[in-house]
């Protein structure tokens, strides 16, 4: 009968797809069609089923301002597919990152070149042992243009050293080009990172090693206590 008219129905549709289809075409969820009138209607340019594989799916295209959307992934097997999902959904979070932050940084180890350099600056104007918690710390930051270079396939001293003279004499963002090992500026070759995530990475490895460091101090405590 729907058919007929021009409708499609589609039986044993989930809840959650129903809310979906809502959100994508602007319309309203009845539950008889006593409440139904034209103010509940939403618009979709085009409605249409297709089989993949063993599977049917319908796809509802062209709506009006959506504000729910679907992403299908193929693939060979179950484990290309994860990582696809999970390459898309790394990167729809990025994505939201930089709206919420409305900003990036440069990225190749752009940034903690950077933050240490401007560290082993710093190291110079205080005086006392703060200054070897100092140079611990821009030292440590290091690892990660470490790791890249290391994961690339270079040498991480030499690589770390050449950088570390690229950025003394450079006015601009430096970066690990991971093909050919040599510095790069990360801005023009559109590499950045997410303010939010490197914050957070920052503070945490700051917490977790004070943390470590203070049970380090309780346990020498206690010990000298026993031995007294």
């Amino acid at each position: 009968m729907l058919a007929r008219e021009g409708i499609i129905g589609i039986r044993r549709a989930k809840r959650r797809n129903m809310e979906r289809l809502a959100l994508a075409c602007g319309g309203v969820a009845v539950n008889s069609f006593d409440d139904l009138n034209e103010q509940c209607l939403g618009f979709a340019g085009l409605v249409y089923e297709y089989v993949l594989g063993e599977n049917k799916y319908t796809f509802v295209e062209e709506c009006k301002n959506p504000q729910s959307v679907t992403i299908l992934i193929k693939g060979p097997n179950k484990y290309t597919i994860t990582q696809i999902k999970d390459a898309v959904r790394d990167g729809l979070r990025a994505i939201k990152n930089c709206l919420d932050d409305g900003c990036l940084i440069p990225g190749a180890g752009a940034y903690e070149l950077a933050a240490s350099q401007e560290l082993f600056k710093f190291k110079d104007t205080v005086k006392g042992k703060s200054r070897l918690g100092i140079q611990a710390f821009a030292e440590a930051i290091l690892v990660i243009p470490k790791t890249i270079a290391i994961n690339s396939g270079f040498d991480a001293q030499d690589t770390i050293v050449k950088l570390q003279e690229e950025v003394r004499s450079s006015s601009t963002p430096v970066g690990l080009d991971m093909n050919t090992g040599e510095p790069l500026n990360p801005i023009q070759a559109g590499i950045y990172d997410n303010y939010i995530v490197k914050k957070q990475i920052i503070n945490s490895c700051t917490v977790i090693a004070s943390n470590l460091l203070l049970v380090d101090e309780i346990m020498r405590a206690g010990l000298s206590s026993l031995k007294g």
